[in-house]
Parts: structure tokens; sequence; C-alpha cells
């Protein structure tokens, strides 16, 4: 067992770690060489804990002694993953309320029941013990059940009543530090799904006034679906938001893989920017990559729907290009980091016309401008009137190859 000396260092170097913002990898590494330098007989450790992500159950790390480092993963939700998560001894924790777990794997050779301890057992594991520590709800964010921790050793006959009672000395302080951790990462995936990857960063560094922000220059690309009025009236709830999750899906990997970033959802559509901070030309070329993919990828998404019998739609899409007011704008107490400005409008009154003008997009003469590079891959569609903007401009649509 740590003697006294060892076990407030111990605790005083993850509180010092805590404070300083440093991640769960790194907690643990540093505390797992420390315990074994101290003298208990670690093998691996796991700690691990629910989270509240839209596509992700839980957070793993892993600590073996035979690397030293912590091995990061991501787990999805036991509903998710069926029977492969029910055979987790986390699971039967969990499933049975239970607030600890020993399996003592050198008093028999006979299956556990569970694939990871028998996997432990072949390496060398001779005992294997989770732990659960609960956070209470006072800050609860999302379902989440507390940390579990497993430790397993390869010691003869075990781990000893005093390699327990080192651990329990320590880990009130390591959870402790770990949530501390985990709920900073909890939020940042929130806001960065909510507000998208540059508005949820400013709002988590302090960008939170009402009526602050900046005045930027940016490529808008705002879209919606064809035809969504009577997909509406005519397809079952669930059929639905599937389709609005397929298509959104596919629209905003593309665009976020060349460098944009969405700022928002409006029922059917969506709004994005790719700020210009420098080369347009270069930018410009990345936006109608995504475009030209995206168009591509949307006939691919219909021909897989149609043969699974689901009701299919596409896009309509303006790009345009100018200087946009970026910040904080509402209520005191309901605020949205969104973009707002004249050039906020005319995208909005170019996508419009696509309909009328039988286009799946249609890009503005300010985009084509700043498109040096690209003038080529462009065809003019003409001089239109846009609603509410005082002078005709020349728009523009992506040329057909052959």
């Amino acid at each position: 067992m740590m003697d006294t000396r060892q076990a407030f260092d111990t605790v005083q170097w993850i509180v010092e770690q805590g404070l300083r913002g440093a991640p769960e990898t790194e907690i643990l590494a540093g505390f797992c060489q420390r315990m074994v330098a101290d003298g208990l007989p670690l093998l691996r450790v796991n700690v691990s804990q629910p989270t509240l992500h839209p596509t992700v159950g839980g957070h793993l790390f892993i600590w073996h002694r035979d690397n030293g480092t912590v091995e990061e993963n991501w787990e999805r939700s036991i509903k998710q993953t069926g029977q492969a998560a029910e055979k987790s001894p986390f699971y039967a924790m969990i499933n049975e309320g239970l607030p600890e777990l020993r399996i003592r794997l050198s008093e028999t050779n006979e299956g556990t029941g569970f694939p990871l301890v028998d996997q432990l057992r072949e390496q060398g594991a001779t005992d294997y013990l989770i732990w659960r520590t609960s956070f209470g709800t006072g800050d609860q964010l999302g379902t989440r059940e507390g940390l579990f921790s497993s430790w397993a050793t390869d010691q003869p006959g075990g781990f000893r009543d005093e390699d327990l009672a080192s651990i329990r000395q320590v880990l009130p302080t390591l959870s402790y530090a770990v949530k501390a951790a985990s709920t900073y990462r909890i939020a940042n995936s929130m806001v960065e799904t909510y507000l998208g990857k540059d508005a949820g960063g400013r709002v988590l560094s302090g960008e939170i006034l009402r009526g602050s922000g900046e005045t930027i220059k940016a490529v808008l690309w705002y879209c919606d679906l064809q035809g969504f009025t009577r997909l509406s009236e005519t397809t079952p709830r669930d059929q639905l938001i599937e389709l609005l999750n397929d298509y959104f899906e596919l629209m905003v990997g593309k665009i976020q893989s060349h460098g944009g970033d969405v700022l928002k959802f409006m029922g059917d559509g969506l709004l994005a920017i790719f700020r210009l901070d420098g080369d347009e030309a270069g930018v410009c070329r990345e936006v109608l990559d995504a475009a030209e993919q995206a168009i591509a990828g949307v006939v691919e998404l219909n021909e897989s729907r149609w043969k699974a019998g689901l009701p299919v739609s596409s896009f309509y899409t303006a790009l345009h290009l100018g200087d946009l007011n970026y910040g904080n704008i509402g209520s005191p107490d309901r605020l949205d980091f969104t973009v707002v400005g004249p050039a906020v409008n005319e995208v909005s009154r170019i996508e419009s016309l696509c309909r009328s003008l039988d286009q799946e997009l249609i890009i503005s003469s300010a985009f084509a401008d700043a498109a040096d590079g690209s003038r080529d891959r462009l065809v003019s569609l003409g001089r239109y009137a846009l609603r509410g903007v005082r002078r005709p401009q020349e728009l523009f649509t992506l040329a057909v190859d052959g």
C-alpha cells in the first residue's frame, strides 16, 4: 500500500493536471506511471464514461503497461452496438446496478462470459476489478452514470487488500480530474454540433457579448431541398426525418471537407460560409469543387434511396460572395452567433431563382469575379433582377462537361 506521503503526492499531482486543463490521456498515463513506480502491480487500466454526443455513447481511455501510453476510443451506444455491448462487463454493471464487479481470474480457468476479460487472462491477468464512481445529478450533462474504471493485474494471486486500498485512496481525485476534462470536451462538442466549429470555438473562447462580432468577407452557400412542402405532406414523419438527415449529411460533408462552416439549418435549408482570409481564388475553387461533388453525391444518393423504395429529392443551391457582419445577435438571454448583411439577403434571392431558371446551382457575379482561374468552369445564365436589389446582375452556373 502507498504510504501517506506517496498518496498525498499523487493526489497533488492529479489536482495540478486538472487545474492546468490536461487532457484525459495525459492524466491517466501519468497517474498509472506514478502508481506503478509506487509499487502497485498494474497490468491494464481503463477509464470510461457515457458522454453527450449525437452519435457516440461513451468515451474510453485505456492504459497498458506494455507500452505505457493511453489509447483513446469512442464507443457507440449500447442500443447501436447491440449484442457486442451486452457482452461487456461495464454493461453488466449498468444493467444490474452494481457499484463494483470483481473477477478473480487466478481461481478458475472457466470462461467469464466477457470476451475482453477472457482475453486479459490469456495475457497473464490474474485479477480484474471494476469500480463505479457516481457523480450525482447536480451538474449532470446528459445521461451520465458517472465514471467507470477497470483495473487488471498479473500479480500472482491477484490484487492484495493493500493494493485495492491504494487505488481507493486516489480514485475520487482521479475521477474528478477526468470529469473536469471531459466536461469541457463535451461542452466543446455540443457547441460545435449546434453552432458550427468556428462559431462554437468563438463562443467558448468568450465571444458571447450581445452585439459583439466583426466584419468578415466570405463566400455564402445557401441551399434547400426541392419539393419539400410536397414531401412533408406525403411522407411519414420518421421517413421525412431520415430523408433530411441523409441529404444534409451529404451536403454538410462536402461543405466541411472543403473548408466551409455550416452556420445554421432552417427547416429544409442550410446556410454555410467559406471565409476569405487570403487566397480568394483558391477558396472559390474549393467551393466549386464542393458544389460539383455535392451534385454528383445527390445523384448517387437518389439512386440508392430509389432502389430502397424511399422518396428522393435534390437541392437548389446559390453561391454568393460579400462582406458580412459575423457575431452575436438576439435578446439578452437568447443569442445566435450568425451572419447578417445585404449579401445574406442577396444569396437567398439568388437561390429563389433556381426553380424558375430550372437550375440546381446559381452563382452570383461577385463570386464569378473572385473565382480567378475557375471562370472556365462557369457558364452565364444572363442578367436578372433580384427582388429588393437595385441593379440586375449576371448570374452563372457550372458548365456541363461534354
